[in-house]
């Protein structure tokens, strides 16, 4: 056995049968001559035997093209001379490769559906996404653990800096908002095929907590990894929940709900018992001895065999229900202390890069548990809205769901599509006297014109669209039951299998992996270029073109910027004067509500100034005065934002500009063939930084949206902290009074600060982005064409295999892009005619 063979094996990741190949005595030349029947008696495990096989293939064709192509001059002998070979194994018939598409689904899959991957059989040499990704993480390990036995140059630290950045970090956020009853566990169950996996059934009962269900990828166990509130949060809610209702004894029950919902918070923790304790006895350790957790302040891990196992656990964790799936009694719950709950589940495509996260209908009274959720809410890039389709236009709770939430997931979050999904729709009345296709037809008929009717209330919602228009909105009719049963219903008229396959799409990972590859060939090509010997001068002419025109391109990346913030403070500026003149206005329509009495609103204007202006009942919409203070300011600029910041990435933030920046080295290659390889890199590197730019602009444009309510709720805080002391007679009218006369006597200030404080980002933003393309490009530049390092190790073997694999997935991508393209100009002259 030779050091060739041994160092393939080892950079393969199958050190571990180096002996086999010793003791068999394999060496380089025998190794092109393996059959499968001795590779099989070499390599026992098939995981491995079949990845050797894939290796030594490729290998073997990258073999006979640079033999072909150096005229049977060896890598290894280039590397001992501190030559450089500048040809690339070529790549063929690419074009019908790793088409994706979704695999048929029988009645057998219907739990279990698989993921779509790009098939490996489309054409020989063809591989998955998953092979792609694996092999190239494999080869890079094999380069970064080469490079650190070498000398540790500033070129060297370099390249390891950057195959440490190389990462992929795609997870994507579906958030799942309804109310009691309408059927989100059992939608969520039905979708990723896990059928006992989340609690449901009891009309009673409520998810009271954010639970995440994401893919297990460490273990092939069901997981449930449960965060708590802090002690400190929990006492400061004890004292809130202990004395608010007592205070206000004597005032009239109108409140009911609110009062309901501290004795099922203290009931559900403490039994009857909480009533007469006082309250710091109720933090004594003996009532969370069950949850040690909770008192370490650690996360509680819960580990299963099946879901149905795991389900019965988590119940007293996430619902306010007594009792599990099998009718036994939960006799002590801990849903008031959770803050959230991850369930892992193996083996599940649908969730490999998806959480879908089921979520309450607002904020919460707690601030780490509000803050997670306005996080969530924030980050989700699809939101689906459950409801019966009974009631699916005129239920209010949905609708009222999806407006207090649109500005978080619109300007100030990057919601790209809304899923309003109607459940239970195999239901129907009086089923029994039609036959099984009436039936049939009768559903049918009732979801088509139930989708009708959700769409027509869709376009009377003003402060949603604002937000999102009717492009990002689909409504879904679904069944979980008729999609196992099949009684009425095909698979694909339950629209569970629609819902799947949007799941799959964005679980595919072909871009992250593309981008992955295309870093890895861009490193590898300046590694080999940095080997080359060119003649004189060709660098520093290139260097000049390339500085010149980076120069242009941040000025024509500086310009839209400019004028987007010119734009914004027009906007501000008029929505400052607004907010002056109505401000008074708004906050009296919210301080003296119509309908309700003094006795009642006393209760709700304390539950207000004690949470920072913003109170959500037990019922009804939420009320925050500081989201109503700033509305003026937010109106003005919500639709120059959302075409500024757009969340569906069709052309990218300010009109494209970051997407369509280039250094045009495509252009240099032709004439400056010498340093090939060091533009390949710097392509790569664009791309890269692009993309790293696109997305710290969408992070930065929700801290700016936002930034205008969250400037409003800071100058506020003094006047709530001032009325939340007031007790006794004239409470109500004294904290009326404190409150109008802040907002009176800061109306001058307070919004022109809101303006500036927006702008201020704004122009933060744009410095960051300037600054950041221009530094890295500089520093990219200067590494691979104002440096020689002619004694780096070869490795143009690698590079010849990563970018088989880049052009194999470029082709894949551009294949994917023009069938898109197709299919919107058929679609248009479809509408035309």
């Amino acid at each position: 056995m030779d050091e060739f063979v041994r160092n393939r094996l080892t950079e393969w990741g199958l050190s571990e049968w180096i002996p086999r190949f010793e003791d068999e005595g394999v060496d380089k030349e025998s190794l092109f001559c393996l059959r499968d029947c001795v590779i099989d008696k070499l390599i026992t495990k098939v995981g491995p035997a079949e990845k050797f096989r894939m290796r030594l293939k490729l290998l073997m064709e990258e073999h006979n093209t640079t033999n072909q192509e150096t005229a049977d001059v060896s890598a290894h002998d280039h590397e001992e001379a501190g030559d450089c070979i500048q040809v690339i194994p070529s790549t063929s018939d690419t074009s019908d490769k790793g088409k994706r598409k979704l695999d048929p689904q029988g009645e057998s899959s219907k739990w279990k559906s698989p993921a779509r991957k790009r098939p490996h059989d489309a054409m020989p040499g063809s591989f998955t996404d998953e092979f792609i990704l694996s092999d190239v993480k494999t080869i890079m390990t094999y380069v970064e653990n080469k490079l650190c036995n070498e000398d540790n140059t500033k070129l060297n630290a370099f390249l390891k800096t950057k195959i440490s950045d190389l990462k992929i970090d795609k997870r994507e956020l579906v958030g799942v908002f309804g109310k009691t009853g309408a059927g989100k566990s059992s939608l969520i169950n039905a979708v990723i095929g896990e059928k006992n996996l989340l609690p449901s059934g009891s009309v009673s009962a409520c998810t009271t907590v954010m639970i995440k269900v994401e893919a297990n990828m460490h273990n092939p166990k069901y997981e449930a990894e449960i965060e708590f509130i802090t002690k400190e949060e929990w006492r400061e809610e004890l004292w809130y929940l202990y004395h608010t209702p007592r205070e206000n004894a004597c005032q009239e029950k109108e409140n009911d709900d609110d009062d309901h919902d501290t004795d099922e918070k203290l009931s559900a923790l403490y039994g009857e018992e909480w009533r007469d304790v006082s309250l710091e006895n109720l933090m004594d350790s003996k009532y969370f001895r069950d949850i040690k957790e909770f008192l370490d302040s650690k996360k509680k891990i819960l580990t299963c065999e099946s879901a149905e196992e795991l389900s019965e656990k988590i119940v007293k964790y996430t619902r306010s229900d007594s009792k599990v799936g099998d009718g036994k009694k939960v006799t002590r719950q801990y849903w008031p202390l959770v803050k959230c709950v991850t369930v892992r589940v193996p083996n599940n495509d649908f969730l490999q890069h998806v959480t879908l996260v089921d979520l309450p209908g607002s904020g919460d009274r707690n601030k780490s548990r509000d803050k997670m959720w306005k996080g969530i809410v924030g980050s989700c890039s699809t939101v689906w809205i459950v409801t019966d389709i009974n009631r699916a236009a005129a239920e209010k709770e949905p609708w009222e769901i999806l407006e207090n939430a649109s500005s978080i997931m619109g300007n100030g979050g990057e919601c790209q599509h809304i899923h309003f999904i109607c459940t239970k729709s195999d239901l129907i009345e009086d089923w029994c006297d039609h036959s099984a296709d009436a039936v049939t037809a009768l559903i049918i008929n009732r979801n088509s014109e139930a989708k009708e009717t959700v769409i027509r209330e869709f376009r009377k919602q003003s402060q949603i669209k604002k937000h999102f228009s009717e492009d990002c909105f689909t409504v879904f009719t679904v069944s979980s039951k008729e999609f196992l049963k099949g009684k009425y219903l095909t698979s694909e008229d339950t629209e569970i299998p629609q819902l799947q396959e949007f799941l799959q799409d964005l679980n595919d990972c072909h871009s992250e992996t593309l981008n992955y590859v295309s870093g890895a060939y861009g490193i590898l090509s300046l590694i080999q270029g940095a080997r080359c010997r060119e003649e004189a001068g060709i660098k520093t002419d290139v260097c000049a073109k390339l500085e010149a025109t980076m120069k242009h391109e941040l000025d024509r990346v500086r310009k839209p910027m400019e004028e987007a913030y010119e734009a914004f403070e027009k906007c501000l500026v008029e929505g400052v004067e607004k907010s002056k003149r109505s401000c008074e206005g708004n906050l009296k329509s919210i301080l003296h509500p119509k309908n309700k009495s003094n006795a009642a609103f006393h209760r709700t204007l304390r539950c207000i100034v004690e949470k920072k202006g913003t109170h959500k009942p037990k019922k009804g919409k939420q009320i925050n005065i500081n989201m109503k203070l700033s509305s003026r300011l937010t109106n003005s600029i919500d639709e120059n934002f959302r075409r500024t910041f757009p969340n569906v990435a069709k052309c990218g933030p300010f009109n494209g500009v970051i997407t369509t920046f280039s250094l045009d080295t495509q252009k240099l290659i032709p004439k400056y063939k010498d340093v090939e390889l060091q533009l390949i890199f710097l392509q790569t590197e664009e791309e890269k930084i692009k993309t790293r730019v696109n997305k710290i602009i969408q992070e930065s444009k929700k801290t700016i949206y936002n930034s205008l309510t969250e400037t409003i709720e800071k100058e506020m805080q003094d006047c709530y902290k001032k009325a939340a002391k007031f007790t006794g007679q004239d409470t109500l009218k004294n904290m009326r009074d404190t409150i109008e006369k802040h907002v009176h006597d800061s109306k001058d200030t307070m919004f022109d600060m809101a303006k500036n404080e927006m702008l201020r980002q704004l122009d933060e933003l744009k410095t960051f982005i300037l600054e950041e393309l221009e530094r890295t490009l500089k520093g990219s530049i200067e590494l691979s064409l104002k440096t020689d390092h002619h004694s780096i190790p070869d490795f143009s073997l690698e590079l010849g295999m990563v970018k088989r694999y880049y052009d194999e997935l470029k082709s894949c991508m551009d294949e994917e892009m023009s069938s898109v393209s197709s299919c919107t100009e058929s679609m248009t002259w479809e509408q035309v005619f």
